[in-house]
């Protein structure tokens, strides 16, 4: 199983060795955290920890911070689910929003579909969004789960989707832009 924690780790190393080497794109980014964001170039290049470019990869993924993130990925919460099941390539799909679990389980139990998270809120999508998202939509995993990710049956096998998602997601830039 691909370890979606791992896969950030890994990601926060590569942006933080790229950071101290003063790439100027990858400190644009680091900038984005407010205790960096008034260094130059040169100080923030001495000045990035590892800690920021984890913080940093977590947040723009839609999490909070490094922690939430983990905890989150590693099935140990499931609040606030990031961006990461909205990607632009997804928005033309047909899919149907609330800000409520239940309603939201109740309309995927009616109508089909799969029941996933963005953010605090909730959405239901058919197939072909789940095949855009970068997921096989026929993935035995989804019957464990429930077709749910917020509440799935099995966590470990929504950790595996994560898992999923994150190396293609970091594997479709090989730039380093997230």
């Amino acid at each position: 199983m691909i370890d979606p924690v791992e896969i950030l780790r890994s990601r926060a190393r590569v942006l933080h060795r790229a950071a101290q080497a003063g790439e100027a794109r990858v400190l644009s980014r680091h900038r984005r955290l407010s205790e960096l964001k008034e260094l130059d170039d040169r100080t923030l290049a001495g000045a990035v920890l590892r800690r920021h470019s984890l913080a940093l990869v977590a947040r723009e993924l839609g999490f909070s911070g490094w922690a939430h993130a983990a905890h989150v990925l590693s099935g140990e919460r499931d609040d606030g689910f990031g961006t990461l099941l909205c990607p632009d390539r997804c928005f033309a799909h047909w899919n149907i929003w609330s800000a409520s679990y239940e309603e939201a389980r109740r309309v995927r139990a009616e109508d089909g579909g799969f029941l996933l998270g963005y953010r605090d809120q909730c959405l239901i999508v058919d197939r072909h969004y789940i095949a855009t998202l970068g997921l096989d939509p026929d993935d035995p995993g989804w019957a464990a789960i429930g077709r749910d990710w917020i509440r799935p049956a099995d966590p470990a096998v929504r950790t595996r989707f994560y898992g999923e998602l994150l190396a293609r997601h970091f594997s479709e830039d090989a730039t380093l832009a997230a």
